[in-house]
């Protein structure tokens, strides 16, 4: 495997977010160093028991530290940046954002008490640094959050575009406008490869504008006339403003609820932006005002339940409070995944006669990547040797690959996480797989996807669990019943299944020979098929069994087992 790459080398490595939309890590390698574009998250799905957060397995680039010259960051959102503080401490490179961005991370470098040691350093927009061998410079583009860039990593191997997230906004109400000037002076420099976002390479036309969803909401919250809440991703700053702008036309008190949606006020009004934003009210003096002058902007889009939403649902909040006749908007889009959880949240507020408002009834919400339309005016501008598609699952990869080749780019290289792939000098080609896996943040430590750990917690999940104690003399006597517990298996008040096993049990160890009796090892493991046999056959489940056994100094009389 390539530790030091050749001076007349580039390469091109994907640990995270290519074939998933998540979690990006990628790495390029030129003349023996390595930078890393972007560390960030995913959030757990449902098979993941017990974890929120996933995150790329750093271990290739951790074992190369020392060659990684460093991370650029190109936005804020949490796929982005959002493993910085749990895998810095393996990498300790220095970090480079924009100001937004590093406002961003601030919080979560202090949360890992790394903000001493983990210094980020401020490019400005459209910013040029050289990092080792590498010269980079910041396109700024448009995404659903403030200061997203395009890199330009420029090498003596030559040059790519790394697009990062990113849309065409004509009119983006919050920060610059993409800088169609430096997009197209790209292509006189003939670019070798451009890696791009892949999330909406089916979707057609284009992803529209933050200016269009604020006329749209404007207009429809001029006909709800009680309480509203409007659920969006805290990072879209353009529409946190849109909220607030619509709190003023319509007269009504603003209320920002949510740990994330603070935070991002917060980063967002540190750095110039949010300026003319409404006086706030407290959740507290909102309880005190008329249904019809309260505007809530609140996390929870997603069906987080620990969001805001989610507490007002379930009646949690101290102060505030959603009735019939009052309306919520999900101001956003359902993330793959996130279904069941959303459609709850819809569920239980409609059965407390609350209307739901989506981007199935109105146009409440674009996106922030680009549509096929997009993508193709990008490939005319740049004009690329090599497409490379990241940022999306395999059908988004595949169909990428399709369109830059209509737009008539001369390679398409279809690539996997931990795909090493050289492009230069000659062809492009994949010169080797790298593990690429996965780490969960469980609890507060990290711990490998494919762990033991969670293939456990999955079973007890699904079969239940049962405890069985032993206690044998030493001379191989069982010194009375053996105790049983079950969690997960049994109703709570159903004594007869816990005595049917039990008895299961005792019929089973009469007949076990004194050998298997003096070996902790095969009685353990005896006991537990008699369990799971027994469980088996009358519930048709197989739980996970632990079996304790206590073995006693002095023999003991073995007691009646029946």
């Amino acid at each position: 495997m390539t530790d030091s790459p050749a001076a007349d080398e580039l390469l091109f490595l994907p640990l995270g977010g290519t074939g998933e939309i998540g979690m990006n890590l990628n790495l390029y390698g030129h003349a023996g160093q390595w930078l890393m574009v972007d560390l960030g998250i995913t959030f757990a799905g449902p098979n993941a028991a017990g974890v929120d957060v996933l995150m790329p397995d750093p271990a290739f680039i951790a074992e190369r530290a020392d060659k990684l010259a460093g991370l650029v960051l190109t936005h804020a959102h949490e796929d982005h940046i959002g493993a910085v503080g749990h895998l810095w401490p393996m990498l300790r490179c220095p970090i480079y954002a924009t100001a937004f961005t590093a406002s961003m991370l601030e919080g979560k470098l202090i949360e890992a008490g790394l903000e001493e040691e983990a210094q980020v350093t401020l490019l400005p927009l459209s910013g040029k640094r050289r990092i080792g061998p590498f010269e980079i410079e910041l396109i700024t583009l448009t995404h659903s959050i403030p200061e997203p860039n395009a890199l330009v990593i420029r090498t003596a191997a030559g040059t790519v575009l790394h697009t990062g997230d990113w849309k065409l906004d004509e009119e983006p109400l919050v920060g610059e406008s993409y800088d169609r000037a430096a997009l197209q002076a790209l292509a006189e420099e003939s670019i070798l490869a451009m890696v791009c976002d892949s999330t909406n390479a089916l979707v057609d036309g284009d992803s529209g504008s933050e200016g269009e969803v604020r006329d749209a909401l404007l207009k429809l919250m001029s006909g709800l006339k009680n309480r509203v809440a409007v659920a969006c991703f805290a990072s879209n700053v353009a529409r946190l403003e849109t909220v607030a702008e619509a709190a003023k036309a319509h007269g009504r008190k603003l209320v920002l609820m949510g740990r994330s949606m603070r935070r991002v006020y917060q980063a967002a009004r540190d750095n110039g932006y949010l300026a003319d934003f409404p006086p706030l009210v407290s959740e507290e003096e909102a309880a005190y005002l008329e249904r019809s002058e309260v505007l809530i902007l609140c996390t929870g889009s997603q069906g987080e339940p620990r969001s805001a939403l989610s507490r007002i649902a379930r009646d949690e909040d101290p102060n505030i409070s959603l009735d019939a006749g009052d309306a919520v908007i999900f101001s956003s889009r359902i993330i793959p995944g996130n279904d069941l959880s959303i459609y709850a949240l819809q569920n239980r507020l409609a059965r407390q006669g609350v209307e739901i408002i989506t981007d199935d009834d109105h146009f409440v919400h674009v996106s922030g990547h680009p549509a096929r339309d997009e993508l193709s005016q990008m490939y005319q501008w740049v004009k690329p040797r090599i497409a490379i598609p990241v940022h999306g699952e395999e059908r988004h990869l595949t169909e990428h690959a399709r369109l830059a080749a209509e737009c008539q780019v001369p390679l398409q290289i279809v690539a996997r996480n931990g795909s090493l792939l050289r492009l230069a000098p000659g062809d492009p080609e994949i010169i080797g797989e790298v593990p690429s896996g996965r780490l969960a943040l469980d609890g507060n430590r990290l711990v490998n996807r494919d762990s033991a750990i969670f293939r456990e917690r999955s079973k007890m999940a699904n079969n239940g669990f049962v405890a069985a104690t032993l206690v044998i003399g030493a001379d191989g006597l069982f010194q009375g019943p053996p105790m049983i517990t079950a969690q997960g298996l049994f109703e709570e008040d159903s004594d007869e299944d816990l005595e049917a096993l039990q008895a299961a049990v005792i019929a089973g160890l009469r007949g076990m020979p004194r050998k298997t009796r003096r070996n902790d090892a095969d009685l353990q493991q005896e006991t537990g098929l008699l369990i799971r046999r027994h469980c088996r056959k009358t519930h048709g489940k197989k739980p996970q069994v632990n079996v304790h056994l206590v073995r006693l100094g002095d023999a003991g009389q073995e007691r009646d087992l029946r």
